[in-house]
């Protein structure tokens, strides 16, 4: 069975990871993305992590999230390549950009100027602070996002100071919000037959992804601060804990995770002790109740603790690195790091998160080198073996 995209054409001028992260979901599931590149190319080809695969404009950045797409080079300084997008747009489903708001309307490739074309097209624009209000204009990165969503104000420990997440947290989630509003407005034009604005912000996605906190705050007046490895239960067993020579997590939340936590412990002795009576009592005496258990841990290691825990079925994790993690059985399970053959040799991709019954998403196409595709793409938009070379002697293609 054909994937849930399968037949939708996407042209993408995204670049970086918030815009990229998103058309890939749909490049997963079946989608024809198209990425309309400029001649240097996207700047994730060159990340600096590994000089030899971004001396070959493919660094690992860039193959992370531009699997199943491909590439066409277009100087979009020219108006003949303005030309080219215009004939694009006629047999598009969808156009994604992320640049700064104003930059594609003063190239002619704006909403109002393309859905005049294709009235079906559906135009996503993908930026810090959308398209109103009174930062419509402000450069955005994903850094800014943390700071300034309130992010970075509840992560870490308050010794250390604010602390950003260890990956670019705010652009994943504002190309995964832009995935499903891209989802959401094909699905509805099925219904309407009319394509539509799609405007994400990058800040409102960032608050829709810390709802909880906000609400405590604009509900009940409630601080937010930084709770280190804590848990946003507040429970003292939610935690991260010494074990051995590293760390363990404990999620343990109820009654019955509590005894069996003691127990487990060797120190069922503990649940008499009035300190320990129950959750108001444990979180006032959470310096004492944490020394038991680490001491309780302190010989061993992690994954044996770990495995010890989860056979009395308390709630735990130790602590995996992400060379550890690629490695285990359960990812290899769900092939979530997908292995494709490539031009390089074997390379290993993650796909998508979720498993479908029918028409699963999956990797079937090697990320594409700068303007691999141009010739196919200009000739399926009608253009001539001729007319195609006069583009590349001139420079736009």
């Amino acid at each position: 069975m054909s994937k849930p995209f399968a037949g939708v054409r996407i042209l993408d001028f995204t670049r970086y990871l918030a815009g990229p992260y998103g058309t890939y979901q749909l490049a997963l599931l079946g989608a024809d993305v198209v990425k309309i590149e400029s001649h240097e190319g996207d700047e994730t080809r060159i990340s600096p992590a590994d000089p030899k695969w971004a001396e070959r404009k493919m660094a690992p950045s860039f193959l992370s999230m531009n699997g199943n797409k491909r590439s066409i080079t277009l100087d979009l300084r020219r108006k003949e390549a303005i030309e080219v997008v215009r004939r694009l747009v006629v047999g598009a489903d969808v156009v994604w950009e992320n640049f700064r708001g104003g930059v594609m309307d003063r190239l002619g490739l704006g909403y109002e100027a393309l859905s005049a074309i294709n009235p079906r097209l559906i135009y996503c624009g993908v930026s810090g602070f959308g398209r109103t209000g009174p930062e419509k204009a402000t450069a955005a990165f994903d850094g800014k996002l943390q700071a300034m969503s309130g992010i970075m104000s509840i992560t870490g420990e308050p010794a250390s100071g604010p602390t950003r997440a260890g990956f670019a947290l705010c652009d994943t989630i504002g190309g995964i919000t832009a995935a499903l509003a891209v989802a959401s407005a094909l699905y509805q034009r099925t219904h309407t037959g009319r394509g539509q604005l799609v405007d994400v912000a990058m800040l409102d996605a960032s608050l829709a992804f810390i709802a909880g906190p906000v609400s405590e705050y604009t509900v009940a007046g409630v601080e937010q601060k930084q709770i280190g490895n804590g848990s946003v239960s507040r429970k003292p067993t939610a935690s991260r804990f010494r074990c051995g020579g590293g760390y363990i997590v404990l999620a343990v939340l109820t009654e019955k995770q509590f005894i069996g936590l003691m127990k487990a412990l060797g120190r069922a002795d503990a649940l008499a002790d009035p300190r320990f009576k129950d959750w108001a009592a444990r979180t006032a005496n959470e310096p004492a109740l944490r020394e038991i258990i680490e001491t309780a841990m302190a010989g061993g290691d992690p994954r044996g603790w770990e495995a010890s825990l989860t056979a009395a079925d308390v709630p735990c994790g130790s602590i995996w690195k992400v060379d550890e993690i690629v490695g285990h059985p359960q990812l290899e399970h769900r092939d979530v790091l997908q292995t494709i053959d490539s031009r390089y040799g074997p390379m290993r991709l993650v796909g998508a998160g979720f498993r479908l019954e029918h028409g699963s998403p999956g990797i079937d196409r090697e990320p594409p080198t700068l303007g691999e595709h141009t010739e196919a793409i200009l000739t399926e938009a009608g253009y001539t073996a001729e007319e195609i070379a006069q583009l590349r002697r001139d420079g736009v293609a």
